[in-house]
């Protein structure tokens, strides 16, 4: 087993040192420890790894040893696809700079009121992390200068991409200080990404982390074969099957979210949706409700689900298939954290089965293939005479969490709320 180096060994001070420590973080990832010395050096970077791997960190550190208290002026600017991504990685530099005196952070995003944006960067701000629409806002409007600035982030450039934000990104790039040290990391290497990274980096540093592996390690991934006409009550029978603690359950467009997210509170589930029709105060009370597990079930986009990094999610549900590994790495990547087990069910139809084939290549993986039996509302029987609901696989029936443990699959939590409770339907309550 290779040797890993403490942070303190990477160039990162006792003082954030100890503060990693207390929140659990006592090792650095692989893309930490090749990332960390070649920042600290001043050098351009262009990372590839993904979600999962603690890309966050590889930037949030180095910049912290870099930053000079004394001055007041933005020295270092992130640019995040999101909000929710600016919000988490705003969260992260707040829990470490609280051993460190007068360096400040503020996140800069859409749907926040602009006026009271202006006032906060009217005072002593090092560190700004926003999205692109807002941060042009505000550099048209004087209130954001990056002729100063040091240090600059693109995170998760790839889905900044496919958002169509690339042109607000270089119009934010070409005002920035021409000496500035610039940083790129995305899951992905595009050609118009590569691109950019060339146009704008000096003599980078290339670094790569294969991460596929590193985010699913601790996912038990199963492909639940359905049509689209029962999808609905797959996915139900599912949720009763496995009575999730936390769940994510993903759908591709948000039309189907909405609808879904009805369906499933008809049903008698604690669930809500998060979208990009929602408004930002509505976007962050449902992801704080879903953090303090007053919902078991969030009904989500992907690029709503954007660096969402909620504790305790121990499953993810794929209602539509993704169509791209990124996206299907990136989804169950939800699950399965710090150190915690989580299983990703995605539900296929025959159309999905070529995509399930190209996602199973891209993780060099092949996933666990089962069929459901859904009992009729009418008769509470499967189509073959059978009272009870089964999970199959290759004919026989889904293992009991006993049997399971016996042939050391992981086993999940219960799904017991923190009132001891189990997240079930009230449908499925009065049946039982």
């Amino acid at each position: 087993m290779a040797f890993l180096p403490d942070f303190l060994k990477l160039g990162i001070r006792s003082e954030i040192n100890r503060t990693l420590k207390e929140n659990g973080v006592t090792e650095p990832t692989a893309i930490q420890e090749k990332t960390i010395p070649v920042i600290l050096k001043g050098k351009d970077v262009i990372a590839q790894a993904q979600t999962g791997t603690g890309k966050t960190l590889a930037f949030i550190l180095p910049i912290l040893e870099r930053i000079d208290p004394k001055r007041t002026y933005i020295q270092a600017l992130i640019i995040t696809p999101t909000r929710e991504l600016a919000l988490q990685i705003t969260t992260e530099v707040k829990k470490l700079i609280k051993s460190l005196e007068d360096v400040n952070v503020l996140p800069v995003y859409g749907g926040q009121d602009v006026e009271k944006q202006m006032k906060k960067l009217k005072g002593a701000k090092q560190i700004v992390i926003g999205t692109p629409g807002r941060l042009l806002d505000h550099l048209s409007r004087g209130t954001v200068k990056l002729s100063n600035l040091s240090m600059l982030v693109l995170d998760e450039a790839d889905q900044m991409l496919h958002m169509g934000f690339l042109p607000e990104v270089e119009e934010i790039i070409r005002l920035a200080s021409s000496k500035r040290q610039t940083m790129l990391f995305s899951a992905t290497m595009p050609k118009q990404i590569r691109s950019l990274a060339n146009r704008y980096t000096k003599n980078p540093e290339d670094i790569s982390v294969k991460g596929s592996k590193m985010t699913v390690e601790k996912t038990r991934q199963i492909a639940v074969e359905t049509t689209d006409r029962k999808k609905q009550s797959t996915l139900f029978s599912l949720i009763d099957e496995y009575h999730p603690f936390l769940a994510i359950i993903f759908c591709r467009t948000k039309r189907r979210a909405i609808a879904l997210n009805g369906a499933l509170k008809e049903h008698g589930y604690d669930s809500d949706e998060l979208h990009g029709d929602l408004s930002q105060a509505k976007r962050e009370q449902v992801i704080k409700r879903f953090r303090e597990a007053k919902i078991q079930l969030l009904v989500a986009t992907d690029v709503a689900a954007r660096g969402l990094d909620v504790e305790g999610v121990t499953h993810v549900f794929n209602y539509d298939i993704p169509h791209d590994v990124e996206s299907y790495v990136h989804r169950i990547g939800r699950t399965g954290r710090a150190g915690e087990e989580g299983l990703a069910v995605t539900l296929v139809s025959p159309k999905d089965r070529i995509a399930l084939q190209k996602i199973e290549k891209g993780i060099n993986l092949s996933v666990e293939k089962q069929s459901m039996e859904i009992a009729s509302p009418q008769t509470g029987r499967t189509s073959n005479g059978e009272k009870t609901k089964s999970v199959k696989k290759h004919g026989q029936s889904r293992l009991s969490s006993k049997s399971a443990k016996k042939r050391n699959q992981p086993q999940l939590k219960t799904g017991k709320n923190r009132r001891g409770s189990k997240p079930r339907s009230k449908a499925n309550q009065k049946r039982r």
